[in-house]
Formats: C-alpha cells, sequence, structure tokens
C-alpha cells in the first residue's frame, strides 16, 4: 500500500549510499521519520499496516498485528508508537515524545528538492533533523526471515531546514586561537 509521509523530520538517512545494519546484512538505502503523537497521519499510518495485515493474513491478521506491534521488545512493524531509542534504552535526539517511522530500500530511492529538480549527496540536502516528505509502500512480510509489517522507502523531497540531529557535534570558531594577527605558523608547530 503507497503512502506519502508529509512534513516529517528526517532522522539516520541513507539516502545516497547503501549502509548495513547493526546485523551486518545486506546494505540497505533507508532513513527514519519522528512522527509526532498528535500527527493527524497517525491513525492513516495505523489504518495502512492492519490493511496489509489483513490482506497478508486474513482472519489471524488481528492477532498476528498485535503481536508485532508489541511494545516492551523490539517491534516488527514500520510505524512505532514510542521513541526510537538505541541498545541501552536511551532515547535518540528529535524522538523525545515521539513515534517513529522505518522504511529501506534496496535501491537507491528518488531524492527531490523543493522544485522536484534531483539532490545528490553533495548538495547537502536533505539532512538528519529537516522537514521533508516520503513516499513509502508498506507491506506484509512472512517469509523465512519471520513476520513483519516494512515499508519500502521509494523517495524523499526536501521540504524545509529544521535544526540539525547532532551526534558528537563539531567545533566551535571559539574553540580555536586567532592565528591572523602575525603569528609565525612554524612556531606553532
Amino acid at each position: 500500500m503507497k503512502l506519502q509521509l508529509i512534513s516529517k523530520r528526517l532522522a539516520f538517512p541513507n539516502l545516497f549510499e547503501a549502509s548495513s545494519f547493526e546485523d551486518g546484512g545486506k546494505p540497505k538505502f533507508n532513513a527514519k521519520f519522528v512522527v509526532l503523537p498528535n500527527d493527524t497521519q497517525v491513525a492513516a499510518l495505523d489504518a495502512a499496516m492492519r490493511a496489509v495485515a489483513k490482506e497478508k493474513w486474513g482472519a489471524k491478521a488481528e492477532t498476528i498485528f498485535d503481536n508485532l506491534a508489541k511494545t516492551g521488545k523490539k517491534p516488527e512493524v514500520c510505524f512505532v508508537r514510542e521513541p526510537y531509542k538505541n541498545r541501552d534504552g536511551d532515547v535518540y535526539q528529535g524522538f523525545e515524545d515521539a513515534f517513529y517511522f522505518a522504511a529501506s530500500n534496496d535501491v537507491r530511492p528518488t531524492v527531490l528538492d523543493r522544485d522536484k529538480t534531483p539532490l545528490i549527496a553533495a548538495d547537502g540536502r536533505p539532512y538528519a533533523g529537516c522537514y521533508v516528505n516520503a513516499v513509502v509502500e508498506i507491506w506484509a512480510q512472512d517469509n523465512k526471515y519471520g513476520r513483519a509489517i516494512r515499508a519500502t522507502l521509494k523517495g524523499v523531497q526536501f521540504v524545509k531546514d529544521g535544526d540539525a540531529f547532532s551526534g558528537g557535534g563539531t567545533a566551535s570558531p571559539d574553540d580555536f586561537e586567532d592565528l591572523s594577527a602575525g603569528a609565525d605558523a612554524s612556531a606553532l608547530a
């Protein structure tokens, strides 16, 4: 089921180069999206997941879906109604008091600017913390890797800037000494 996420904050984007998940599996293009609890799309995301579950598992869909979406363990659904956390249980920046949506793809998704022109990594957009629209396809997995409700990331469109999510941060110009006053660079070495 194809769906468009509207004006969501982007997190952990691997849109231009595929990345391996923690388990060392096949590299994929992927991203997470911050979804606020009062977002008008929350009901639509839940409904889409339940619809693909019903299509895949019929009368057993509700029981299977409830088990896959159960919090307190690693949810096996693409839209999770709890903050995104690291393996120590700490909430990642930007996901405080929020839900998350995860999507991936084996092939590079379409990445566009506001005017629909293609973007490349060197453009610096989209980045973690900006707002994007995304096209995803939600589907039910039932194979040798288990059961899950997944989302394929089809494309991302940069919408607007947002406060960038940081990892370790960067140095401030105030962290450096002003060398323009004639200091001899060789004397500093």
